[in-house]
C-alpha cells in the first residue's frame, strides 16, 4: 500500500518544480537557500495525508520565497527490543511524489552511514524525566533516540522552523524542551492531528490493521471525543445550575426553578455541576467507559495507558487543574500499537472551554496551525485538527445495558 499524490492547497504556490532529492549533507548544503526562511518536516517515510498537511502548513508559513525540506530517515536509535526495524515500510518514490504535491522544495533521504558515520553514536541526548513516562515507559530509550536524531537533523538541515505533529504529543513536548534547554536557534511548530473520516488518527501503522482490527481501533478516538463531549455537558449543567438561582445542593428549589420533571436525574446532575470542580475526573471516566467496552470486542483493544497530563512536564493533572491538558491514550489492536490524544483546556473557573475543547469535525479540512506520527524519526501524526463531533466518529460498540437510575455525577447522560 502506497501513498497517493496530494494536490497542493489552493493559493499556496510552490516557487519551483521539484522537489530535489538529495542523499548527502554535502548535497543538502549545496541547495540554494533563497532569500526566505527554511522549514524542515522530519519523517520516517511512508508518507500519508498527515505528513502532507505538515508540509502544506510549512509551505504556507515560509511563503514563496522560503524553502521546505522534508527529511525521510528511518532512525534505528528509536527502535527498541522487539520492535522490527526492518518491517517499517520504505516507500521513497511515493514519498517524493507526495512531498512534491504538498509543496516541498527538497527531500533529504540520507543513509544510516550519512547520519551516523562510524556506527551508532556513543554520545546521545537524554530526554530526562519527561522521557521515562507513558510512551517512554512502554518504549525505554525511545525518546533518547528521537532527540539524538532530531538534534542531528537540525544541524544538518539548519532550518529556521521545524514542524512536528501534535499526534505525537509527548515527542513534540520533549523536542520543544530540548530546543529550549539546549538553545537551538529554531522555532518548533506543532501541527494538529489529521484524522480519517471515521475519526481514526492517520498513521503509517494503520495499514497493518485488518477490517475488524480497524473497527476496534476506532475506540481510541471515540474515547477521546467522549471525554471532550462529557466536559461540554458538564459546562452546560454548571450554566443551568447558575441560572436556577439556588444553591446546587437545594435540589427541590433548583428543580422548581428549572421546571424539570426528571427529579432523580436532574437533581443529581445540577447539584453535582454546582459543586466542586471535577473536570479531569469526568474526562478520564468518560474515556474509560469506551475503552473498557472495547476490551470486550473481537478482536479486543489491549489498553496500555490513558492519561490526562500537563504538557509542560507530562505529569498527571488533578481536579481543580487550570490550563491546557492533553488526554492521551495508547493501545494495541492485534499486533499494531496505536496512540492518539486530544487537547482540553480547563479555565481558572474549572469548567472546560468548549471553544478550545471542541475541535473541528471533518477530516477534509486543513490544519490551521502548526503533526503526524513520530515525525522525526518516528512519525505516527496535524491546528485545525480534524476531529469529528461525538456523532461523526463511529464509536466502538457498547455492551447492551438495561436502563438503570443514574449512578455517576453525570449518570443521566452516560
Amino acid at each position: 500500500m502506497t501513498s497517493s499524490p496530494v494536490s497542493p492547497s489552493p493559493g499556496v504556490a510552490r516557487p519551483a518544480p521539484g522537489p530535489e532529492l538529495v542523499h548527502t549533507a554535502a548535497e543538502l548544503r549545496a541547495l540554494p537557500r533563497r532569500s526566505g526562511v527554511r522549514a524542515v518536516v522530519m519523517t520516517m517515510g511512508a508518507l500519508h495525508e498527515g505528513h502532507a498537511a505538515l508540509i502544506r502548513v510549512a509551505r504556507e508559513r515560509v511563503g514563496p520565497q522560503g524553502q521546505v525540506v522534508v527529511t525521510v530517515f528511518v532512525n534505528p536509535l528509536q527502535f527498541g527490543a522487539g520492535e522490527d526495524l526492518d518491517r517499517y515500510p520504505r516507500t521513497l518514490d511515493d514519498d517524493v511524489v507526495l512531498a512534491a504535491g504538498a509543496g516541498a522544495d527538497a527531500v533529504f533521504a540520507p543513509s544510516a552511514d550519512e547520519v551516523y558515520p562510524g556506527g551508532e553514536p556513543q554520545i546521545r541526548i537524554s530526554a530526562g524525566p519527561m522521557g521515562t513516562v507513558l510512551e517512554g515507559a512502554s518504549r525505554p530509550g525511545h525518546f533518547d533516540g528521537v532527540l539524538t536524531v532530531v538534534a542531528k537533523l537540525l544541524h544538518l538541515t539548519a532550518p529556521d522552523l521545524a514542524f512536528f505533529g501534535e499526534k505525537d504529543a509527548q515527542q513534540l513536548a520533549v523536542i520543544r524542551r530540548m530546543a529550549a534547554d539546549l538553545n537551538f536557534p529554531v522555532e518548533i511548530v506543532g501541527v494538529a492531528t489529521v484524522r480519517e473520516a471515521d475519526g481514526l488518527a492517520r498513521s503509517s501503522r494503520n495499514r497493518y490493521l485488518s477490517g475488524p482490527e480497524r473497527h476496534t481501533a476506532l475506540a481510541l478516538s471515540a474515547a477521546l471525543f467522549a471525554a471532550r463531549d462529557r466536559l461540554t455537558a458538564e459546562e452546560a449543567l454548571r450554566d443551568r445550575a447558575a441560572s436556577a438561582g439556588h444553591p446546587g445542593q437545594d435540589r427541590s428549589a433548583a428543580l422548581a426553578a428549572l421546571g424539570e420533571d426528571r427529579a432523580a436525574a436532574d437533581a443529581h446532575a445540577v447539584a453535582y455541576a454546582a459543586g466542586p470542580l471535577h473536570g479531569p475526573s469526568v474526562a478520564r471516566a468518560a474515556a474509560g467507559v469506551v475503552l473498557e467496552d472495547a476490551a470486550h470486542l473481537d478482536p479486543p483493544l489491549d489498553l496500555d495507558y490513558l492519561a490526562l497530563i500537563d504538557p509542560r512536564d507530562f505529569t498527571e493533572v488533578r481536579d481543580g487543574y487550570a490550563g491546557e491538558a492533553i488526554l492521551a491514550v495508547a493501545a494495541k489492536v492485534g499486533t499494531t500499537r496505536l496512540i492518539d490524544n486530544i487537547r482540553l483546556v480547563f479555565p481558572a473557573g474549572g469548567a472546560p472551554s468548549p471553544a478550545v475543547a471542541q475541535e473541528p469535525h471533518t477530516a477534509s479540512q486543513e490544519p490551521h496551525t502548526a503533526s503526524q506520527e513520530p515525525h522525526t524519526a518516528s512519525q505516527e501524526e496535524p491546528a485545525a485538527s480534524q476531529e469529528p463531533t461525538a456523532g461523526a466518529a463511529p464509536a466502538a460498540p457498547r455492551n447492551t445495558r438495561k436502563s438503570t437510575p443514574p449512578q455517576g455525577p453525570l449518570g443521566a447522560t452516560r
